[in-house]
């Protein structure tokens, strides 16, 4: 399985890597799984689905920022209101775009859970930006 995964990884992880849009990679992916001789009719609905509904990567962007912003503020949190933060960025997840940073403009809604003003979080946002480059 080591050859497969090598290959799978200089294929389509070196792309989403500089990239870092999973949105961009999915030609690269529906590609390498037709080389690979994967069933069409799965692969062509679940590459695009999962790059769309598997963000996991901007759930955890949304819930560290806005934690970041709400420990920075002096703002007390609660673990209902954590898991309730959990969820919500879960969920704002799910419909951000696949383009890169495409999970930074779901900071705002995140914050306004804590009562954090939009130009406080828009300055957040700002943060989350630069942040990126430097990944």
């Amino acid at each position: 399985p080591y050859p497969l995964v090598f290959r799978c990884l200089k294929e389509s992880g070196i792309t989403a890597f500089f990239t870092r849009s999973s949105a961009a990679n999915i030609p690269v992916n529906m590609r390498l799984c037709e080389k690979l001789g994967l069933d069409k009719d799965t692969y062509s609905v679940s590459i695009p689905l999962g790059a769309t509904i598997n963000m996991a990567g901007a759930a955890v962007t949304i819930s560290v920022l806005t934690l970041a912003a709400v420990h920075t503020l002096g703002i007390h949190v609660d673990i209902p209101t954590a898991i309730i933060l959990s969820v919500l960025s879960a969920v704002c997840a799910c419909g951000a775009s696949g383009v890169a940073g495409g999970s930074l403009l779901l900071i705002p809604l995140a914050c306004s859970l804590f009562g954090i003003p939009t130009d406080v979080a828009m300055q957040v946002v700002g943060v989350g930006f630069i942040i990126g480059v430097l990944q």
